[in-house]
Parts: C-alpha cells; structure tokens; sequence
C-alpha cells in the first residue's frame, strides 16, 4: 500500500506549507513533459504525488487517511451500522471520496504563477 507522507518525504505531523513545498519540488520533478525520456514513470510518480497532496492538503480527508488509511476515503472497509434508512455518521466509510485527475490538481496548484510557471517546466 502506497503511504501518501513517504509519497511526499514528509512526516505524519507535517505542517500544511511542508506539504504544500513537498508537492510543488515533486510535482515539477516528476511531471511527464519533464520526463520525455522516462514518461511511463513520470506519469505514475506524478499520479501518485498529486493523489497524496489532494489528501494531505485537506484537514478533513486528511484526518480520514490518518484514521483509515487509502480504504476510508474510497470508502471501503468498515462494518455495517445503523438499522435503517438516512446516514450513519459513525461510519466514515459511508463517504467515498474519487480522486480528481493530477493534472487538474497541478494546474490548480499553479494556476497563479501564469507565464512564470512555463519558464519552470
């Protein structure tokens, strides 16, 4: 199983903003147009570096992740709960989580730097 703090090289504890300079030196380190020569491996340590910042950057799916591990946010795992009908909110596996294409989360990450970010690619 892929663990999304060594997929950065950070610590379970880290910060935000360390989260946030991990993702950005990998993301351009491992983004496929950098790596014309090696594009299968780029493509899967890009796919995996903007899959763990999509989690690790938010508290809340975060805080799943660190609970449940990868199941819990595909909303696998867990035991059944509740009887009836409506949400059991004791069960964080009842909200599956899709992860959204990487380049999106780049793009979204570096939208701000608009033609300064084509200079660092």
């Amino acid at each position: 199983m892929v663990d999304y703090y060594e997929v950065l090289g950070v610590q379970r504890h880290a910060s935000a903003e360390d989260i946030k300079k991990a993702y950005r030196k990998l993301a351009l380190k491992w983004h496929p147009d950098k790596n014309p020569e090696n594009k299968e491996e780029a493509e899967r340590k890009f796919k995996q570096v903007a899959e763990a910042y999509e989690v690790l950057s938010d508290a809340k799916k975060r805080d799943i992740y660190d609970r449940y591990g990868k199941e819990g946010l595909n909303g696998g795992g867990g035991g059944g709960g509740g009887g009836g009908g409506g949400i059991n909110f004791d069960n964080p596996f009842e909200f599956g989580f899709t992860f959204r294409n990487p380049d999106d989360v780049f793009r979204e990450f570096f939208w701000w730097k608009g033609p300064v970010f084509i200079r660092l690619l």
